[in-house]
């Protein structure tokens, strides 16, 4: 597949191959989510049919759909608790990356997806701001350009 795309001697084909492969892949997920779609429809459907039997007036349209939680959403107030308990346990200063690795631990989550990593360490930062703002944790420098938090005694 790859090769009929690529010619033979063209420039970067290395960079040819890796963009055709990442071109495959989404459009691989595009059709996996076309057909997850048309799965959903038809569900939807047979809901609202069964809504009109016991109904037959009702206005469907006027059913407001209701919004789907965030990724990996937390129970309240469980990324606080692990953010503290972390900074309790700590010796030094801990950046908000190890934190949500704490965290991710702590949850179940896989510490190599990198796409969760990176949501789990803005929920950390957010919740390190709410508590700096409540006087309860500090910024704390770490050697290099790193910037870590700790407990306030």
């Amino acid at each position: 597949m790859v090769d009929e795309v690529i010619p033979i001697g063209a420039e970067q084909p290395n960079v040819l191959h890796a963009l055709v492969r990442k071109r495959a892949e989404l459009a691989g997920r595009i059709e996996h989510c076309q057909l997850e779609l048309r799965h959903l429809i038809a569900e939807l459907d047979h809901v609202d049919a069964t809504i009109r039997i016991f109904n037959p007036d009702v206005d469907i349209p006027a059913i407001r759909s209701k919004p789907v939680p965030p990724r990996h959403a937390a129970f309240k107030g469980e990324v606080t608790r692990v953010v503290l308990d972390t900074l309790r346990e700590a010796e030094a200063p801990v950046t908000s990356r190890e934190i949500a690795l704490t965290l991710m631990e702590a949850r179940g989550l896989n510490p190599d997806d990198r796409e969760l990593s990176i949501i789990m360490v803005k929920r950390v930062c957010a919740c390190l701001r709410a508590q700096r703002m409540k006087g309860l944790v500090r910024m704390a420098p770490l050697a290099g350009s790193l910037q870590g938090w700790e407990i306030v005694p």
